[in-house]
């Protein structure tokens, strides 16, 4: 059996101090909200106790879908590395970025210094790359763009869109499990200012090739949509909440998910098990779990 962790949008708090510079355009209006509202969501204590519990549960590798930062300050970065690094070996920890990332231009850049073991492959390449680990194959989309203020959209784009779908068939010839991690949702109802730009065009890809598992971040909320795949088969898309929220906000409470994974008959079998704070916010309880999927 072999355990994948997933967790997202940790939006790592406090906010570091920032200089007048820095917060020149799109920064300032991120800035102020972080003031009036994100900082009453987003908790470090919160975030430390979801890890503690997902360290607990010796998961085989960990799946972070983006959203380490806030409003892309470079010393966000240097404390996202760090945070990154605390949950483990970069071999053993893979990210994407998300949309507060890459939140204007340049920090891609600063990205790729800080969190750049952990998005590239085995042959050290990047977006999309792959990490063969056991029987999974975990495939990295980046889907974060600088945006204009206000606006939170993301785009896998062509390119990476017609590697994916050469790399699908490839990992499926090589009899792996297929997870494909991708920071704005396929499927989504938090508005034409967050959506994925793609998402059609990325669903027919997964629709053509397949894939066992979808994993995204982006809306901080428990979500699984099926995906259509090849010849009548559905694609699990798994959103999960900030890893960092508070309960009794306007989403979900800070949780995780475990997925283990099993090869049956030449198929898979993968239990999703889904662990979070309750509703009081004084313990990480299992809040559902989805039956298991073949196929």
């Amino acid at each position: 059996m072999f355990t994948l962790a997933h967790l997202s949008d940790p939006h790592l708090a406090p906010l570091p101090v920032a200089s007048f510079m820095e917060l020149a355009g799109k920064r300032l209006t991120g800035w102020l909200n972080w003031q009036r509202k994100r900082h009453l969501v987003h908790d470090r204590a919160v975030l430390a106790a979801i890890v503690a519990d997902m360290q607990a549960q010796k998961p085989d590798h960990i799946a972070v879908t983006g959203d380490i930062t806030n409003i892309g300050l470079p010393a966000e970065f240097t404390q996202g590395r760090d945070w990154l690094a605390s949950l483990g070996n970069a071999a053993d920890v893979s990210f994407i970025p998300g949309n507060h990332d890459i939140y204007i231009a340049g920090c891609e850049e600063l990205a790729a210094r800080a969190f750049g073991a952990n998005m590239r492959g085995d042959e050290n390449e990047s977006f999309p790359y792959v990490r063969r680990r056991g029987p999974v194959a975990l495939i990295g989309l980046s889907s974060g763009v600088p945006n204009a203020p206000f606006m939170a959209t993301g785009e896998a784009g062509d390119t990476q869109r017609v590697k994916l779908a050469l790399l699908l068939d490839r990992l499926k010839a090589e009899k792996l499990f297929r997870v494909v991690m991708i920071h704005h949702p396929p499927v989504s109802n938090s508005g034409h200012h967050k959506r994925l730009i793609d998402a059609e065009q990325l669903k027919a890809v997964i629709a053509a090739h397949g894939a066992e598992l979808l994993l995204h971040g982006h809306d901080h909320l428990n979500m699984v949509n099926w995906l259509e795949g090849p010849e009548g088969s559905k694609v699990p898309a798994v959103g999960v909440p900030s890893a960092s929220a508070r309960p009794g906000m306007d989403k979900d409470a800070a949780g995780y998910n475990l997925y283990r994974i099993n090869g049956i008959n030449d198929g898979w079998n993968c239990e999703m098990i889904s662990r979070g704070l309750n509703a009081a916010g004084t313990a990480i309880e299992e809040r559902r779990v989805i039956t298991a999927w073949a196929r």
